[in-house]
Formats: structure tokens, C-alpha cells, sequence
């Protein structure tokens, strides 16, 4: 079939052709960013799931939803380079300016100004040009919970003053140091207690909200937490349907079971499959038999992409330690069976396990457990690592 008319397309944070199975997540965010705006009270929302189950999608999706609503928007990615204060001071100085351009004088937007070039001189965030005085005394003391909360009332206040709202919508909330998710997450408090519109709408990994609570133990109260997994059965064929049928193509039933039990009905391997079974077929309808034609590239798309980047930052270690784990199946497993696979005493691979969560690739979804972040990891690391 024709490739350029190929309406499948797997990457990272593509938005996929059909967006199933998602509706309720985006009519809670709708939500809460309808009532944050009315004046109401509301809480923030992180979105919790493992690799590939499309939360970029969302959040990009959640992002326009709050511009069409007339929200001034930050896109936040959290990585392992950046200081949270290297991060909200670029954001919060272009939103601070867009409400600085709004009619009218705003003298809360410019002591919003005022308090962010306090901010970016204490937390030494280069020269953020602001063309303005800090002013002393407010989020200059050096205390990262205290200047943030101070920084982000401010910034709530000037969006008040100019009758809209603030959407921090962050993803790879699990990058952040806990200190620094601690002065987030106490800022945002302060900020809801105040009753100001400013909302958190974030997506990080299955360890996220265990970072939260740990790092405030008021955020189980402040922030929702929608799960974001795998689809249905009948999600997954009316994300592979729709799409084939916008082209006048289809696929049989067969087909359609092959690629839900090759995917396990993870977004991102939809796509992957339905894109090579498309590109593999002579003809419409796609069948089962293309499927299994289109797998072995399919596995080696994945490999080559989605597995490599993320195994090619791991030590020799690190490898041999999700090696042991894989060859127990998919997970979740007892720590103490891992370490008994790799052959070493739990208390030797411990630091292993700590920089392996660290790094997302694996998280503890109860005490003493460990569990891939990446669906079908386990495969991967057989193939890749076939002998131990």
C-alpha cells in the first residue's frame, strides 16, 4: 500500500491520527482549567504512566485546550541539566511580558517583574534583561521554598490583575530533584491557598507520586493523579480502525487481534505495528498475515529507536541488572529475586536499583518491588543481551 498515504506515525510525542480512549483524562483537565479560570478552586493534575502510553500527546493536547481558553501556557520538559530555577525564569519572564503587553497599566505585573528579576539575581539565572529594579526584600532571601512561593504568588497576582490565568504544564516530573519538586509543589500550595489562577498540569512516571509525598506530604491532597495506561481492546482497534478508514482501507479481525496481542495495547506500539503492517501490505484489507510480515520490522523500529536511546545510557551494570530482571518475566519482581538473578547480595546491587529508578527505567510500585518503566523492556533486553 501506498506509504506516503501511510496515516500511522510513531514518535515521540506525535500526536497519533486517532486519539482514543483519553476523553476522560481531557474532559477532567477541561475542567479543572474552567474553573481555575471562573475563580473557583481546583486541584492540579499529574498524570501518571509508563513509557509509550502517549502522556506528551496529552499534555500538548491540554495545552491548547488552555490557550483556546485564553490561558497564558509554559510547556515545561524537566531535564537532568537544568535547575529548577534555570527553568521557571525564561517561562514566567515571556508570560510575565505577555501580560505586560495586555491595554492598560498593570501595577501587578510589573511588581511581578520586579520580583522575578529578585529571583533570577539571587538564583544567579544569567542576565535576565529585564530593564527594571528587583525589588528587595521579596524572593531574595535564598531559600528556594520560600522565593518560588513568593515568585509564583506574584506571578498569579499579575495574571488576576489582567482577568486570566497561568497553565505550568510540565512533563518528566521524575527528573526533578526533591528539593526542587518540594519547593514546586509548596508554591503551587501556596498559590491555590490564595485562590490564584495558576495550575499545574505535569506527567511523569509511576514513581511521581511517591516523589510528591515525600517531598510535601500535603500532595496527595493537592494535586489529582489520572492514570494513563494501556488501551482497551476496543480502544486500540478504533485507534488502528479510524484512521485506515479515513484512507478507504481496512483492517480484518485477525489482523486487528495480532497487533493488540503483539502491543499489549500500548499507544506508541500501535503505531509502530499498524505503520510496517500498512507499509507491508499489497492491498486493503491489511490481514493478519501482513501483521506477522510487518513484526520482525516493526521489533527492529523499536529497537533501533524507542529501546536503544534509552539502553544506551545504562553501565555495563545497569544492563546486566535489567538483563536478571528480564529473564523473570515482565515484572513486577521482588528485589531480592533480581539480585539473586545477577548473582550478588541485595545489599550489593542496591545502588544499581537506586540509579536505575533515578535514571526512569525502573520504579518500585510497592515496597521491595521492582518494574520496568518501559513496556516490553524485558523482551528487548533478551534480545539485546541473549547469553547472560
Amino acid at each position: 500500500m501506498d506509504p506516503v498515504c501511510n496515516p500511522y506515525g510513531p514518535g515521540a510525542g506525535t500526536p497519533p491520527p486517532e486519539l482514543s480512549g483519553r476523553s476522560a483524562i481531557l474532559s477532567e483537565a477541561e475542567i479543572a482549567l474552567r474553573r481555575k479560570l471562573a475563580g473557583r478552586p481546583h486541584k492540579s493534575m499529574i498524570l501518571i504512566g509508563l513509557r509509550g502510553v502517549g502522556k506528551t500527546v496529552l499534555l500538548n493536547r491540554i495545552d491548547e485546550m488552555a490557550r483556546s481558553l485564553n490561558y497564558r501556557t509554559a510547556m515545561i520538559e524537566v531535564g537532568e541539566d537544568k535547575s529548577l530555577a534555570q527553568i521557571m525564569v525564561p517561562i514566567l519572564r515571556t508570560i510575565l511580558y505577555d501580560l505586560d503587553r495586555m491595554a492598560g497599566l498593570s501595577a501587578a505585573v510589573k511588581r511581578g517583574l520586579r520580583v522575578l528579576r529578585s529571583f533570577g539575581l539571587t538564583f544567579r539565572v544569567g542576565d535576565i534583561a529585564l530593564g527594571i529594579e528587583p525589588e528587595v526584600g521579596t524572593a531574595d532571601s535564598g531559600d528556594l521554598d520560600a522565593d518560588l512561593t513568593q515568585l509564583l504568588v506574584a506571578v498569579g497576582e499579575a495574571a488576576t490583575s489582567r482577568g486570566t490565568a497561568i497553565a505550568l504544564i510540565v512533563d518528566e516530573l521524575q527528573y526533578f530533584k526533591e528539593n526542587e519538586f518540594a519547593a514546586l509543589i509548596m508554591a503551587i500550595h501556596r498559590a491555590s491557598q490564595r485562590n490564584l489562577p495558576v495550575l499545574l498540569i505535569g506527567a511523569g512516571l509511576p514513581s511521581v507520586p511517591g516523589l510528591a509525598g515525600r517531598a510535601k506530604s500535603y500532595a496527595e491532597r493537592l494535586f489529582d493523579y489520572p492514570l494513563v495506561g494501556a488501551l482497551t481492546p476496543a480502544e486500540a482497534r478504533e485507534a488502528i480502525e479510524v484512521p485506515a478508514e479515513r484512507e478507504d482501507a481496512a483492517f480484518t479481525d485477525g489482523a486487528l487481534r495480532a497487533i493488540q496481542d503483539a502491543t499489549r495495547g500500548y499507544p506508541y506500539f500501535l503505531q509502530q505495528w499498524a505503520y510496517e503492517a500498512w507499509n507491508t501490505a499489497q492491498a486493503s484489507p491489511i490481514t493478519e498475515s501482513d501483521v506477522r510480515a510487518a513484526t520482525e520490522k516493526a521489533l527492529k523500529g523499536l529497537d533501533d529507536g524507542f529501546f536503544r536511546v534509552r539502553f544506551d545510557r545504562l553501565t555495563n551494570s545497569e544492563k546486566k541488572y535489567l538483563r536478571a530482571m528480564a529473564q523473570l518475566g515482565p515484572g513486577p519482581h521482588r528485589s531480592s529475586d533480581v539480585a539473586a538473578a545477577y548473582g550478588a547480595k541485595l545489599t550489593s546491587v542496591a545502588p544499581i536499583r537506586a540509579t536505575l529508578i533515578q535514571k526512569g527505567m525502573i520504579y518500585s510500585p510497592a515496597f521491595g518491588d521492582a518494574a520496568f518503566t518501559v513496556p516490553l523492556f524485558d523482551q528487548f533486553m533478551l534480545r539485546m543481551m541473549p547469553q547472560r
